[in-house]
């Protein structure tokens, strides 16, 4: 895969390329740089390398398929596919991608099983993969089969012209109707596995809007400006209104069934990276959370 970089003020190059693709860590990219995949101008340069605009750059394709995560026979919901795209409505309790500590069924695993053919662009561990939900996050996805669909997909979300909805049940009764909740997030300081809000953290915007209160929790839409590791979550606390469910952000006690936080991806917009067609999908909202809303509402 190739392309050239757009004018660009002067910039690093893994600084650069982890921009350019929001799914990849700077880690990744570093090592990719350093084991030779990515070339620019047709040299190898180091992660430091300044681009200036202009230069081509190249990443030596991966093969998608790795025989350490096999393909697996899993339901998954599929919303919509063509010959470059999938979008699925992934469930709650499901992992997207394989890790150290979990290499079987993932949604990698049956996405393997289901097509052969998906990007290669993050690797054995993430074929297809542009954007993640959390494992107790349900909702809607898209996974793109080749390089070229990857490349658009993963810019339209930097460049927020992808743009998601989620529905989320929050601890507490919102005053305001409508607002939005900045505050750059990263690596919380004294627990490294929680993100958080931080001074040096990437900087996140969320919108919400209250669609209906109830006794001690609150309905809510939230679309992202920006895509950072649990940013509903991290922000939604920020502001005294933890998610339902979220044992990682909030102690407070959970009264109803569910495996998780109460947070849905229910739409999801985006141009087609072949034929440019606006497109829209939604995920129905799931059993738990319908169940969890009836009981407030009765």
């Amino acid at each position: 895969m190739n392309f050239f970089v757009e004018e660009i003020s002067p910039r690093r190059l893994d600084i650069y390329l982890n921009e350019k693709f929001s799914d990849w860590s700077r880690s990744h990219v570093q090592k990719l740089i350093s084991d030779g995949l990515i070339t620019v101008d047709g040299a190898q340069v180091k992660a430091s390398f300044k681009l200036k605009g202009g230069e081509e750059i190249f990443i030596r394709e991966v093969d998608a398929v790795d025989v350490e995560y096999l393909p697996e026979n899993l339901p998954i919901d599929i919303l919509y596919e063509d010959a470059d795209l999938i979008v699925v409505n992934k469930a709650r309790g499901m992992t997207v991608h394989p890790a150290e500590t979990v290499k079987s069924g993932t949604l990698v695993n049956a996405l393997l099983y289901h097509c052969k053919d998906l990007s290669g662009i993050n690797g054995v561990k993430r074929p297809g993969i542009v954007h993640r939900l959390d494992k107790d996050t349900s909702g809607v996805m898209v996974v793109a089969k080749t390089d070229a669909a990857h490349l658009s997909l993963a810019a339209q979300i930097k460049d927020k012209i992808a743009t998601r909805t989620y529905l989320a049940i929050v601890h507490g009764v919102l005053t305001d109707n409508a607002g939005i909740i900045t505050g750059a997030i990263g690596r919380d300081k004294v627990d490294r596995k929680k993100m958080a809000i931080v001074p040096d953290g990437k900087p996140a915007v969320t919108e919400f809007k209250v669609l209906e209160r109830f006794g001690n929790f609150t309905y809510v839409e939230c679309k992202l400006q920006t895509g950072r590791t649990h940013q509903i979550r991290v922000h939604m606390t920020a502001i005294g209104h933890p998610l339902l469910g979220d044992t990682k952000y909030t102690a407070r006690k959970n009264p109803f069934d569910i495996a998780g936080q109460a947070l849905h991806s229910h739409t999801l917009k985006l141009i087609h990276p072949t034929t440019k067609e606006l497109m829209t999908f939604a995920a129905p909202l799931p059993e738990d959370m319908k169940n969890i809303l009836d009981k407030l509402k009765g």
